[in-house]
């Protein structure tokens, strides 16, 4: 059996919205709620949160959960999970799952890490979603994705590509990217060790890293609904979501 593991990273000094990870929704910090539905995934061997800021640690802890210290001076979430990984000894799959997704489904993490069992010279794969609505491809919060044939990632921008006037129409799959990405361990440990890259820092998305420097980032479309909280304003609609979702009650207790 491969060991497969889960890695939760957050920070409270957040650019857009300071203090997120401990931000409460339904009563619950939004931390907690990403790491009880990962948690769910049989798949797993283990789920870790990964942070620099003491607070977030103890939330976790108090929650009966395990996290990890990292370095405050990551700028990027992926270099914060490879610390967490070394830490906590290695995995054969490691999936980062972003701390700001408090709507994850089990399922997705056996979705994006499936394709790692299934082609052993796959380096990462990277969940998606479609893209619903013109004002969310518009939006600079959901990261827009562009695939070859083979449905490897080509790019991953802020920005409405493809072109935005082309685009608006129904006969192009629009895709966003999902905080949710595995890597082989291996993989994992020469991306920290790849030179950061120019659209990388553009874009503000870890994964142009591995696509500049020639690597291979699979792209799973997953059918499961996302909402990223990514503002203050976010929080109302996933609380609607959340309310009614079976999932919410059963790590409740309820």
């Amino acid at each position: 059996m491969k060991k497969i593991i889960a890695i939760i990273p957050a920070r409270m000094a957040a650019t857009r919205f300071p203090g997120k990870p401990l931000t409460s929704i339904l009563g619950l910090p939004m931390i907690e709620h990403v790491r009880r539905r990962v948690s769910l995934c049989d798949f797993l061997s283990e789920v870790v949160v990964a942070t620099c800021d003491e607070e977030i640690r103890y939330a976790v802890e108090k929650a009966g959960g395990k996290a990890v210290m990292t370095a405050n001076t990551h700028e990027r979430c992926t270099d914060r999970i490879a610390e967490a990984t070394d830490i906590i000894g290695g995995a054969d799959i490691v999936i980062n799952v972003q701390g700001d997704e408090p709507l994850v489904l089990p399922e997705m993490i056996e979705e994006v890490a499936q394709p790692l069992l299934d082609d052993p010279e796959l380096d990462s794969v990277n969940l998606v979603a479609r893209i619903t609505d013109q004002e969310e491809f518009e939006n600079p919060n959901a990261p827009k994705v562009v695939t070859n044939r083979r449905g490897e990632i080509l790019y991953i921008s802020r920005e409405s590509i493809p072109s935005r006037k082309k685009a608006n129409t129904d006969d192009y799959l629009k895709l966003k990217q999902l905080g949710i990405i595995a890597f082989t361990g291996n993989f994992l440990k020469i991306f920290t060790r790849l030179e950061p890259t120019p659209l990388e820092k553009i874009e503000s998305v870890d994964m142009m890293r591995a696509i500049e420097h020639g690597y291979r980032v699979k792209a799973v479309e997953t059918k499961g609904r996302m909402i990223g909280v990514d503002m203050p304003e976010d929080v109302p609609k996933v609380e609607e979501i959340l309310a009614r979702d079976h999932l919410f009650k059963r790590y409740m207790g309820q």
